[in-house]
């Protein structure tokens, strides 16, 4: 990107993106302001977070919002969880089946999916589009690898594969407040770029995500050389991110051809491809 842009550089638009991470720094050290549909999936994970409540609770407490309900209901059904083809019609039945984790990450996609709807957000479509492609796949490879590869959580990995990038979606409606970052796209991509990892740990942590999810997510877009093995959700969210594509392929950037580190972990993990491909059309069917 050439560095006279004015997009980038022009002292208005800058003072405005210097605004705009004043904003954010300043509600991410109170209290953080999202959609209703964040606050009720916040309102859920405490319950989820809780071992004493039953299943009847949990399913109870799901069905206080009739959006995610539903998209559990679908969860539990697809193929991903229900390859038999003996459908369930109750949450009980559903929780039971996919598991607490797989609710949790579920509950947050679908948080995520009213993010890109809310107002405002239109004028972002190509970002939100891209980067709900990109965090889906992410997710899919991260429970795929963390499955076939190592004896961590595979729902946990998808949850961390799901979230990894939502200081993007954070900034991205966050931007929607400020009328000259709706205008240029340009100078919007600029922010993203460098400021959505470290932004997405301070949001994560304001969330109270476990400290191996939040670190999972710490210069996920840095290229760096590929673990020898997958030991740490980290390694496991790296992989997957460049699997999926890394950064370059939800903001759009240009580059001239596959990088050396996305092309040998293609290599490596080809035997998973075809598995990656699959989990992430049926999150799409779950979650879109």
């Amino acid at each position: 990107m050439n560095a006279q842009d004015p997009d980038i550089f022009g002292d208005a638009l800058k003072a405005q993106r210097f605004q705009m991470l004043e904003d954010i720094a300043r509600e991410l050290a109170g209290e953080v302001v999202f959609p209703t549909y964040f606050d009720a999936v916040m309102r859920l994970r405490k319950t989820l977070q809780d071992p004493n409540h039953s299943l009847g609770t949990i399913a109870n407490s799901i069905s206080i919002e009739p959006l995610i309900s539903a998209k559990i209901l679908h969860l539990a059904n697809s193929v991903a969880y229900n390859p038999a083809g003996n459908d369930v019609k109750d949450l009980k039945s559903a929780v039971s089946r996919i598991g607490i984790n797989a609710v949790r990450s579920a509950a947050m996609a679908i948080v995520m999916t009213q993010l890109l709807k809310a107002k405002g957000m239109s004028a972002f479509s190509d970002f939100t589009h891209s980067l709900w492609e990109h965090s889906v796949r992410t997710a899919a490879a991260a429970r795929v690898l963390a499955k076939a590869k190592t004896s961590l959580n595979p729902d946990e990995a998808m949850l961390a594969g799901l979230i990894h990038d939502l200081g993007a979606f954070y900034m991205l409606y966050r931007a929607t407040q400020y009328k000259d970052l709706c205008e240029r796209p340009d100078s919007l991509r600029y922010l993203i770029i460098n400021w959505h990892e470290s932004i997405g740990v301070s949001l994560l942590n304001a969330l109270g995500l476990p400290e191996e999810i939040v670190d999972a997510s710490v210069d996920h877009d840095q290229p760096r050389p590929a673990p020898i093995s997958l030991r740490t959700y980290k390694d496991v969210i790296y992989v997957a991110n460049m699997l999926a594509g890394g950064h370059f392929e939800w903001l759009m950037q240009e580059k001239s051809g596959p990088d050396e580190i996305t092309t040998a972990l293609e290599a490596q993990y080809a035997d998973l491809i075809p598995q990656i491909d699959e989990l992430t059309k049926e999150m799409h069917g779950s979650f879109s």
